[in-house]
């Protein structure tokens, strides 16, 4: 800045601008909007129940799932993510059940499609709802995952998906080389408009035992951990690193995982390559301020809406987000 710039007070006075509401709404910054959102629905071959450590949050059947959806998409919000709860006897060592073409993610794709064909399906590629041990791959005799025997696997799963309706697949395992394997199979099979987004920057972090819980693998993982293919949280030029790679191997989306720990990364990747970049509000930040705001702590719109803001002022495109409904809701009524 210029030694001459007139900016010493009283000639500027910072607080002018913050005087009205007006002149807020005028100067700010970053805007969220119901087009920022992209809301996760567990859907299950079981009954439909409420997840105990995510407060609001359901697993639905396909026929409640509809009605979950409807809901949505009179909200406005432009996609849905999709996550399975499989029967435990379906479960294998080698998840053989996410490539089922009649499984129930296919089911729940064709079902919304037909009813909602202009809302976004996007489905996580992912083997821990489906194995026995809870890992996102197959496993040898010591319990590490193979890298090349997972990817076969995913792009059966990503093939099954794609024929299904999805319009976008999102690759959650962190195996090395797979989205290359993905795009050669979307590509070869005719599905060239079928986005692909990356869970490029996914850290091994302590907040989505909710999640495990809410797709019924956490008692199959046990104790074991994913930090042999999930990024260390103290890392941030290995995440960028990861980015670049799925990019240069097809990846249309990038998302960062979990969300406001990492605000850094999402800048850094923003800044760094400019490309659509998503965050995922995980389960585990979704129940903290769920328990902050059920003990009466936090105003619960206030909170949220700031917290999903932050991702837009650190450069996100979208948020995943289990309070998508109610943030639509609240943007509407501010409209």
């Amino acid at each position: 800045m210029p030694d001459n710039y007139p900016g010493h007070y009283p000639a500027t006075r910072m607080r002018r601008a913050r005087a009205r509401d007006f002149s807020r709404r005028l100067t700010r910054e970053t805007q969220l909007t119901v087009d920022d959102l992209i809301y996760p629905v567990f859907v299950t071959e079981g009954e439909a129940v409420d997840v105990a450590a995510m407060p609001g949050v359901r697993r639905h059947t396909l026929d409640g799932l509809l009605r979950e959806i409807t809901d949505v998409a009179a909200l406005g919000i432009p996609a849905v993510v999709l996550f399975p709860v499989i029967d435990p006897s379906k479960k294998t060592p080698d998840a053989a059940e996410a490539a089922n073409p009649d499984g129930l993610v296919p089911q729940a794709i064709r079902a919304i499609k037909r009813e909602f064909p202009e809302l976004g399906v996007m489905t996580d590629v992912a083997l821990d709802p489906y194995t026995s041990h809870g890992q996102d791959g197959v496993v040898d005799d010591d319990g590490y995952v193979l890298n090349d025997a997972t990817i076969d696997i995913l792009v059966r799963q990503t093939r099954a998906h794609a024929a299904a309706g999805a319009d976008i697949v999102s690759p959650s395992d962190m195996m090395d080389g797979r989205i290359q394997a993905m795009r050669a199979a979307l590509e070869a099979d005719g599905h060239v408009n079928t986005v692909i987004m990356s869970y490029a920057a996914k850290f091994a972090s302590s907040l989505y035992n909710p999640f495990r819980e809410a797709v019924g693998s956490a008692a199959n993982l046990g104790r074991a951990d994913k930090r042999t293919y999930q990024v260390d949280p103290a890392n941030t030029d290995e995440a960028l690193r990861e980015v670049a790679l799925d990019l240069k191997e097809g990846a249309d989306m990038v998302m960062v995982k979990p969300g406001m720990p990492y605000l850094d990364i999402i800048h850094r990747v923003k800044e760094t390559f400019g490309v659509p970049t998503f965050a995922y509000h995980v389960s585990g930040e979704y129940a903290m301020l769920k328990a902050a705001i059920d003990n009466g702590w936090l105003d619960e719109r206030a909170a949220v809406l700031e917290c999903l803001g932050s991702f837009k002022r650190a450069g996100c495109d979208g948020v995943l987000t289990y309070f998508a409904k109610d943030a639509a809701r609240w943007l509407a009524q501010a409209d």
